[in-house]
C-alpha cells in the first residue's frame, strides 16, 4: 500500500504545493479517472492505514477532468454540478468528505485536457478513514462531460491534536420556503462528549439550490443560527460574494454571478464554530434555524439547502511550540492560486500555529532552489491553530527566474526564537512559472464599454504598482464608451498591472447582448513602444475576467553604451555586498560623460553623482537589500550592475 512519494509527485508537482518530504507520505488511490455520464454514485472500494502509523496530516486530492462527449450531446461539461465525495465505512457510517461544484468548463482555458486539482484537508476523519472503505463521489449532474480521480495523502508525524471522535449531526437536502419546514428538520439533535475530550467543534457545510420567483435559494444572500442547549452560539452569514474572483475561470456560464455558499468551479469548505464548554462527558443539544421565509410563488419551488453537518471531539494538544508551513500562495503553478501568479516580487504563504503557544516570531528560510537563500523574521501575534499569511522580501533569485520549472522553497528556521518542536512540517516546496520581463517604456490602451457605476463612470479602471505597492502610474475615474492610450516609463524593478471591474464582469462577457442595455465590449492592450506586438497577460483572457486581474511583470534597462565596442565595456561595484562604501569602476569608456545612480529594489534613485572612472561613493545611509548601480550617459545609453548593501 505505501508508495514511493517522489513517483507520484511528478504527477502531481505541477498541481499543488509538495506538503511532505520523500518516505514518509503514504497515497491511497480512490476513483482513477472515471467518467461521470449521468447522475449517480461512483464508488470506489479502498484499503487505507490500519491506525498503527501516526499520521500529522491527511489530504484528499480530487482532480476533476474533462473527456470529449460520444456523439453530439447538448451539453457537455457545460454546467455547474455539485460533487460531493463520501467515506462508507463497513460499520455503516457515512461522511461527507468534501464538495466542489463543477465550472461551466467549454472555455478558452478548459480545453479537451484541462485538469483541475482541489484540495481537502480531511485530518479530523483520520478516525474512519482506516482499514477498508468505499469512497463515493455523488455527481448531480444530468449531463457528462467530466472526470474525476480521487487520491489520499496520509503524512506522518504527530497531528497538532488527535481526534477522538466524529459524529454525524444532519445530512441531507432541506427545502426551504415550503414543503416540511427547515427549522422543524434541523431541530434539537441530543448529543454527548467522549470522556477524555477537551474541546468540541461544529462543522456545518452549506450550499443553497434552486429557487423561486426572489432567486431562493440560490441567489438569496441568508444566514443560519447555531444554537447550543438552546442559546445562540453563532449567527452565520454563508452567501458568496466573490465569484467574480474565482480562481477557475473564464467559465462559459453565469459564473461570475454570487450565489448561497458556492462559485461555480470552487470548491466548499465547511464553517467550523467551537461549542463553548463543551468538555469530555458532556451531554448537550444542537439546533440551527433560519430566517421565517415562504417560498413566492409557493407552488413548484425547488429551493432548498444541501447540508452536511458533524461534531469533531479533540483531544489536547500534542505540541506546546510547533509552526507549520501550510501553503505556498506565490510564486506556485497551483491553479487554486491562479490569479497570484506568476508572480515576480514579494513572495507570500501561509502559515499555521499547530502549537497551544501564541507565536509571536518566525525565521523563515525562503528563495529559488538552487540560489543562496534569504532568511526573514515576521513578529505579530499568531495564537492557538490560527493561520495567517506573510508577505517575504524579494529575493533576487526570483527576479532572475526564467522558464517554467522553477522550484521556490520556503522553512520555518525558528519559532519564538528558538526551534520548534515538528520539523516535518516546516518546509514546502511549489513549482513555479517566472514572470515575464517587459520593457521600461510601455504603452497601455484601454477602452471602456458602457458599464457604469454609480457615479456614472466606467467600472473598469487599471493600477501600477511597484514591489512596494507604491501606485507609478494609474488610469482610474474613466468615462463610459471612451478609448485611452497612457505611455508609461518605469525604472528596472518589479512591478505589478492591477485592472479591476467594479461590476464583476469584465469588459468582455457573453451575457452582455442579454442585459436590458447591452453594454458592448471594450479590451485592454499593453505593447512596448518598440514593437506592435501585444504583450501576453495571464489572466486577461479577451476581457473575460470577472472582478480583475493581476499581471505581474520585471523590468530591465539593456545593458548598452553607444558607439562604444561593447567587448570591452564593463562596470564593476567592489566590495559586493557593501556595508559602508562601494568603488565603482567604469572601463572601455574613451570618454565618459554622464550620471552615476544607485537605485533601490523598485527603481527609485537614492544615490547620483557625476560619473568617472573611478567612483567611491558613501553608502552607510542605504538599507540592507538589492540596488542597481546605473552609468546613465549624455545620450541616454546605459551600463548596470548589482549592488547588495549588508551590514
Amino acid at each position: 500500500m505505501r508508495k514511493h512519494f517522489c513517483l507520484l509527485v511528478l504527477i502531481l508537482i505541477s498541481a499543488f504545493n509538495v506538503k511532505a518530504a520523500p518516505g514518509d507520505t503514504t497515497w491511497v488511490q480512490a476513483q482513477n479517472g472515471i467518467w461521470m455520464p449521468n447522475y449517480g454514485d461512483y464508488d470506489s472500494t479502498v484499503t487505507f492505514p490500519s491506525g498503527a502509523t501516526s499520521y500529522r496530516r491527511v489530504f484528499m486530492y480530487f482532480t476533476l477532468g474533462k473527456y470529449s462527449c460520444p456523439g453530439n450531446p447538448q451539453y457537455c461539461s457545460d454546467w455547474d454540478y455539485t460533487v460531493q465525495t463520501y467515506i462508507m465505512t463497513p460499520a455503516g457510517d457515512t461522511f461527507e468528505l468534501g464538495r466542489l461544484i463543477t465550472p461551466y468548463a467549454n472555455s478558452a482555458r478548459m480545453n479537451a485536457s484541462w485538469k483541475g486539482v482541489y484540495s481537502f484537508d480531511v485530518t479530523d476523519f483520520y478516525p474512519i478513514l482506516k482499514n477498508n472503505g468505499t469512497v463515493r463521489v455523488h455527481f448531480s449532474g444530468y449531463s457528462g462531460g467530466f472526470t474525476a480521480d480521487v487520491k489520499f495523502a496520509f503524512i506522518e508525524g504527530t497531528p497538532a491534536r488527535n481526534v477522538l471522535g466524529v459524529t454525524r449531526v444532519w445530512k441531507n437536502s432541506y427545502d426551504y420556503g415550503h414543503g416540511t419546514p427547515i427549522n422543524t428538520a434541523l431541530s434539537n439533535v441530543s448529543l454527548s462528549a467522549p470522556a477524555n475530550a477537551q474541546t468540541a467543534e461544529a462543522k456545518f457545510t452549506i450550499t443553497g439550490h434552486g429557487g423561486d420567483a426572489q432567486g431562493c435559494a440560490e441567489f438569496c444572500p441568508n444566514t443560519y443560527t447555531m444554537n447550543l442547549n438552546n442559546q445562540q452560539l453563532v449567527q452565520q452569514n454563508f452567501w458568496r460574494n466573490n465569484c467574480g474572483s474565482n480562481n477557475y475561470y473564464p467559465q462559459n456560464g453565469t459564473w461570475v454571478y454570487d450565489r448561497a455558499g458556492w462559485c461555480p468551479g470552487d470548491k466548499v469548505l465547511p464553517y467550523s464554530h467551537l461549542l463553548s464548554g463543551i468538555t469530555g462527558g458532556s451531554n448537550y443539544t444542537l439546533n440551527v434555524t433560519f430566517p421565517a421565509y415562504s417560498s413566492v410563488p409557493n407552488n413548484g419551488s425547488q429551493a432548498s439547502y444541501t447540508i452536511e453537518s458533524e461534531v469533531v471531539y479533540y483531544g489536547g494538544f500534542n505540541k506546546t511550540l510547533d509552526a507549520s508551513v501550510e501553503d505556498i500562495i506565490a510564486p506556485t503553478n497551483d491553479q487554486a492560486h491562479f490569479r497570484m501568479n506568476p508572480l515576480v516580487g514579494k513572495p507570500v504563504i501561509k502559515v499555521k500555529n499547530t502549537s497551544s503557544t501564541t507565536i509571536t516570531s518566525l525565521k523563515i528560510e525562503y528563495g529559488v532552489v538552487g540560489n543562496p537563500l534569504g532568511t526573514y523574521t515576521w513578529t505579530g501575534t499568531l495564537n492557538a491553530l490560527n493561520e495567517t499569511e506573510i508577505s517575504l522580501p524579494e529575493p533576487w533569485s526570483l527576479r532572475m527566474a526564467t522558464g517554467n520549472n522553477n522550484q521556490f522553497i520556503a522553512r520555518i528556521v525558528e519559532a519564538n526564537g528558538q526551534a520548534d518542536e515538528d520539523a516535518s512540517n516546516n518546509e514546502l516546496i511549489s513549482t513555479f512559472t517566472a514572470a515575464p520581463k517587459w520593457d521600461v517604456n510601455l504603452r497601455i490602451t484601454m477602452k471602456t464599454n458602457k458599464s457604469a457605476i454609480s457615479s456614472g463612470e466606467s467600472e473598469t479602471s487599471w493600477k501600477i504598482y511597484d514591489g512596494n505597492d507604491n501606485v507609478v502610474a494609474q488610469r482610474i475615474n474613466n468615462k463610459t464608451d471612451t478609448t485611452y492610450t497612457d505611455t508609461i516609463t518605469l525604472g528596472p524593478a518589479v512591478y505589478r498591472l492591477e485592472v479591476s471591474d467594479a461590476g464583476c464582469d469584465g469588459v468582455n462577457w457573453w451575457v452582455y447582448p442579454y442585459y436590458p442595455q447591452n453594454p458592448g465590449v471594450g479590451f485592454i492592450q499593453v505593447r512596448s513602444l518598440t514593437s506592435p506586438a501585444l504583450k501576453n497577460m495571464t489572466g486577461y483572457y479577451n476581457g473575460d475576467f470577472g472582478c480583475g486581474f493581476t499581471q505581474y511583470f520585471r523590468t530591465d534597462w539593456t545593458t548598452d553604451v553607444e558607439d562604444i565596442d561593447q567587448q570591452k565595456v564593463a562596470i564593476n561595484a567592489y566590495p559586493n555586498p557593501a556595508a559602508k562604501s562601494v568603488t565603482v569602476s567604469l572601463s572601455g569608456i574613451n570618454d565618459i560623460k554622464g550620471r552615476l545612480q544607485i537605485l533601490d529594489a523598485v527603481g527609485k534613485i537614492v544615490l547620483e553623482t557625476e560619473a568617472k572612472a573611478q567612483n567611491t561613493i558613501d553608502v552607510s545611509q542605504l538599507s540592507n537589500g538589492l540596488y542597481t548601480v546605473v552609468f546613465a550617459s549624455e545620450n541616454n545609453k546605459r551600463l548596470q550592475t548589482r549592488l547588495v548593501i549588508a551590514k
